[in-house]
């Protein structure tokens, strides 16, 4: 994916077992989320920061998804666990993580296998990408894209 290119409709399930699309959110930046795994610490750290930067980012307009390859019920426990105040979505077939490009070859214990990186994308009301986060380290995350949401409402 490229800046300011327009984000192709995707569809996947909920941590509710619904359906949703990306042009649901249309008129709203939407903070899309990749992280590795549910439930791991890293992504705790990250989940938690959004959830606690929840209520800024919705006031500056923003809508807030997160997105693994986690099944939509490993989604609901994480969900649970920690109170996050948004739905995370469950790309099982890693469709959106192809989409996106956030599939990585990552070293596990010494062998080689296919994971997300952690990589967070602001798509803006018009649908066109206006800002992508690589290689995401989860603390202080959600505080840095609330600037950078802020910073696109002043421009």
């Amino acid at each position: 994916m490229e800046l300011h290119e327009k984000v192709a409709d995707f569809t996947l399930q909920d941590d509710q077992d619904k359906t949703v699309h990306l042009s649901d959110f249309k008129d709203k930046p939407v903070v899309l989320f990749f992280y590795p795994r549910a439930d791991t610490p890293g992504c705790t750290i990250e989940a938690c920061g959004f959830r606690d930067t929840f209520t800024k980012l919705q006031k500056a307009g923003a809508v807030v998804l997160g997105i693994s390859r986690d099944t939509p019920k490993a989604q609901a426990k994480f969900k649970a666990k920690y109170d996050l105040n948004y739905p995370l979505l469950a790309d099982v077939d890693e469709k959106v993580c192809n989409q996106f490009g956030v599939l990585k070859e990552k070293n596990m214990y010494g062998k080689k296998v296919m994971g997300i990186e952690r990589t967070t994308f602001v798509i803006g009301p018009d649908q066109t990408l206006l800002r992508i986060f690589p290689k995401v380290k989860p603390e202080g995350h959600a505080e840095e894209v609330l600037a950078a949401i802020k910073e696109l409402k002043t421009k």
